[in-house]
C-alpha cells in the first residue's frame, strides 16, 4: 500500500495572510548578493538602503546635513553636524558697540562737561561745597553722557549673556569668547575715559593749565 503524496508547501492556515510590505526588517550589516533582483511586488522596509551597512561595522555611513550635501565620516558613526557662528558673531559686534560707541560717545559728552562747567566755576567766588548748578549750561551733554552710559549697560549685558550662549552651544565659540571679555571689561573702560576727558575738560575751563 502506497503512502499518500504529500504537498510540497502545506496550505496557509484559515485567516493568514501575508505580512504587509516593510515589516521585514533584515539584520543589521546585511547587504543582498551582487545580482540579486527583488521579486515583483516585493517593497523594501521602511528605511532600509541596500548595500548600506550598518553602523559600528567599520565601513564609512552617509551622512545629510540641513544643505542636502553628504559627509562620510570614517569611524562608522554620521559626522556631526557644524553649527553657525552667527551667535558669537552678533555677540562680539554688540560687546564693540557697548564698549566703543558708549565709551566715545562718553568721553565727548565728558569734555564738553568739564569744559562748561570749568568755565562757571572759574566766574564764582570760591565755595568748599559743590554748587550743582554749574552744570546748567552743559545740561544737554549731562543727558548725553547717561544715555550713552545706560545704552552702553544695556548692550554689554546682551553681549554677555548671548557670548555665553555662543560658547556653551559651540555656536561661535571664539567670537562669544571674546565678546564676553569685551562686555566684562566694558565698565572699566568707560570709567577710565569720561574720568579722563572730564579732568582734561575741567582743566582747560578753568584755565588751570595754562
Amino acid at each position: 500500500m502506497s503512502e499518500p503524496d504529500v504537498p510540497p508547501h502545506p496550505p496557509a492556515p484559515t485567516g493568514w495572510s501575508a505580512p504587509p510590505a516593510g515589516a521585514y526588517a533584515p539584520p543589521p550589516g546585511y547587504a543582498p548578493p551582487p545580482g540579486y533582483v527583488p521579486p515583483a511586488g516585493y517593497a523594501p522596509p521602511a528605511g532600509y538602503a541596500p548595500g548600506v551597512p550598518a553602523l559600528g561595522t567599520g565601513a564609512p555611513v552617509p551622512d545629510y546635513d540641513a544643505a542636502g550635501a553628504a559627509s562620510v565620516s570614517p569611524y562608522g558613526s554620521p559626522a556631526p553636524v557644524r553649527r553657525g557662528g552667527a551667535l558669537g558673531l552678533v555677540a562680539l559686534v554688540l560687546a564693540l558697540v557697548a564698549t566703543v560707541g558708549a565709551g566715545v560717545v562718553g568721553g565727548i559728552a565728558a569734555y564738553s562737561i568739564g569744559l562748561g562747567a570749568g568755565r562757571e566755576i572759574t566766574t564764582r567766588p570760591f565755595d568748599a561745597d559743590f554748587d550743582w548748578s554749574v552744570l546748567a549750561p552743559v545740561r544737554d551733554w549731562v543727558l548725553t553722557g547717561e544715555v550713552a552710559f545706560w545704552a552702553g549697560t544695556v548692550l554689554g549685558l546682551w553681549a554677555l549673556v548671548q557670548g555665553v550662549i555662543a560658547m556653551i552651544s559651540g555656536r561661535g565659540r571664539g567670537a562669544g569668547i571674546a565678546a564676553v571679555v569685551i562686555a566684562a571689561l566694558g565698565p572699566i573702560v568707560y570709567g577710565i575715559v569720561v574720568q579722563g576727558f572730564l579732568t582734561a575738560g575741567l582743566t582747560a575751563g578753568s584755565g588751570i593749565g595754562s
